[in-house]
């Protein structure tokens, strides 16, 4: 057996002396090879996968859009990345501005419908005496105009109300009350506004509960409560599929 043959694994290296040990650096049984200098060594295990993070270990997978991070209150939403879902506090907190927000503005129409059915109700006062022929005539077209009035208010304070929560919703993902605690109402799936048919769906839900003596609109707005998914998606919610979350 020769120590120079090349086919041999167990022969020594060309200069080496019989019995001694191959030198640092050079190739021989048992030792790694070192990289040359500038060449980053490979190390054992698993290749790194085409567009893997330096670190990040093999055979992990991203989180898909739309699923919470081990339920601690972060998810991905496509192009807003990982956000945090908002509490029930920061929204019920929002709730109670816009509550607060649309109370003035209530209030002004008000005060608006009052003045003008008293001033109406004057009127009818020059209505003459029950003896004149024009007297009842006269009293049912105020008394309809008062009515008109009031049921115009009421109109009028609807239509404010829907345009309010719906078309801010819709456009900017937020109201006034949602703006001032930081929080934005967004799509699941893609992460932008809710548009007009979202905005609507979202808006109308606790509205149609609120025929109900208020108690199915308060169900509604306590339904991110009933949700177990840790999304704190309330029932709105689900139908126009939007999320709230932390801007």
């Amino acid at each position: 057996m020769s120590f120079g043959d090349p086919n041999n694994p167990y022969g020594q290296q060309p200069g080496q002396q019989p019995g001694q040990p191959p030198q640092q650096g050079q190739p021989g049984y048992g030792y790694p090879q070192q990289a040359p200098q500038g060449v980053p060594q490979q190390g054992y295990g698993y290749p790194q996968q085409p567009g893997q993070q330096p670190g990040q270990q093999y055979g992990a997978y991203p989180q898909q859009p739309g699923t919470l991070q081990a339920n601690n209150g972060y998810i991905n939403i496509p192009v807003l990345g990982t956000v945090q879902v908002a509490t029930m506090g920061r929204r019920l907190g929002a709730r109670v501005i816009d509550a607060l927000a649309i109370g003035v503005v209530y209030g002004i129409l008000s005060a608006v419908g009052i003045a003008g059915a008293l001033g109406i109700a004057e009127t009818a006062e020059n209505c003459g005496s029950a003896m004149d022929p024009g007297y009842n005539a006269c009293i049912e077209d105020a008394s309809a105009s008062i009515v008109a009035t009031m049921f115009g208010a009421i109109l009028i304070f609807g239509l404010i109300t829907l345009l309010y929560e719906w078309l801010m919703i819709a456009f900017v993902g937020a109201t006034l009350g949602k703006m001032a605690l930081g929080l934005k109402v967004v799509k699941e799936n893609t992460g932008q506004n809710p548009g007009l048919g979202g905005g609507f769906i979202r808006w109308i839900i606790p509205m149609v509960g609120a025929f109900v003596c208020g108690i199915g609109q308060l169900l509604v707005y306590l339904s991110p409560f009933f949700d177990n998914s840790g999304k704190l998606q309330g029932w709105h919610d689900r139908a126009s599929g939007t999320l709230v979350v932390k801007k």
